[in-house]
């Protein structure tokens, strides 16, 4: 090799790391992805606090997106362009297998004081639908194929209680968020539909739903809450400001959970439970994208 070449080579391998580290350390943006359950609107004016509050402790802009559907808040993370999301467990789950994004940490409210929730079946009063066996030959609204509450743990609920989902319903739905669900059972659009019991509570709170116009026919057992999740290549510098930020957060609402407690730290450990509902249903996660 001669001289120049060598050194020349020599030169450009100095550099490397350099040219590595570089994007990172410029980052002076944080983008952050909240998955659907309410409109897109919706979800960032109930989120506005808390992403002002990680603002001013992180001394730089947070930018919130909401996609349609959950799916396009894990492509969003695929492609880099998002540093930090609020996902499902089940689409977390899912992004962590083909986003390589890993969960960090939790909400947990004043109201629950915990960092879980339920699925829950729900039906109009006077639907004559009062247990699992009277959806047969209903119409059903699931929220997002990849929704925990609002699909695969009522999905497997259905199933372990010894009915086939597929050919108990006589038409299903996928409605987007879990407040089109109950807005759908509501207005008589399906007969019954699978939500989390945190948004329901939040829409009778809000009169959007009347305390004695729906019912809850079934109920999961626990599942774990919504995980932040952050791209596995992120700053470790800017992770750990991001982790002791959230924590630090308090006394301020979060979309429909309530008033915040803090963020405390999970792992992905925390969400074999999910995978192993997952398998209840066969399914291929990747088959959901």
């Amino acid at each position: 090799m001669k001289p120049l070449t060598q050194l020349l080579r020599l030169f450009s391998l100095s550099l490397l790391p350099l040219l590595v580290t570089q994007p990172a350390l410029a980052q002076d943006t944080l983008r952050i992805g909240l998955i659907p359950s309410e409109d897109s609107q919706s979800m960032i004016t109930s989120s506005q606090q808390v992403i002002a509050d990680l603002e001013r402790k992180l001394g730089m802009p947070v930018k919130p997106f909401v996609a349609t559907d959950y799916n396009g808040v894990i492509e969003a993370l695929r492609a880099g362009k998002l540093d930090v999301a609020y996902l499902g467990p089940f689409s977390y789950v899912l992004a962590h297998e083909v986003a390589g994004v890993d969960a960090f940490a939790v909400a947990v409210t004043k109201k629950a004081g915990k960092s879980a929730y339920h699925s829950q079946i729900v039906a109009r009063r006077d639907s004559g639908i009062n247990t699992l066996a009277d959806l047969k030959g209903r119409t059903f609204a699931f929220v997002d194929p990849t929704s925990a509450s609002g699909h695969l743990f009522p999905k497997a609920g259905i199933e372990r209680a010894g009915y086939v989902p597929d050919a108990l319903f006589s038409r299903v739905i996928f409605s987007g968020s879990h407040d089109a669900s109950l807005l759908a059972v509501v207005n008589h659009k399906v007969d019954a539909a699978a939500v989390a019991d945190r948004i329901f509570a939040s829409a009778v709170a809000s009169g959007q739903v009347k305390p004695d116009e729906l019912q809850v026919v079934w109920s999961s057992p626990d599942i774990p809450e919504s995980p932040m999740v952050w791209r596995s290549n992120l700053d470790p510098v800017l992770k750990q400001k991001i982790a002791e930020s959230l924590a630090s957060i308090k006394d301020v609402p979060w979309g429909d959970q309530g008033m915040l407690n803090g963020f405390q730290p999970t792992t992905d450990a925390a969400y074999d439970v999910v995978r192993e509902t997952a398998k209840v249903l066969k399914l291929d996660l990747r088959s959901l994208k």
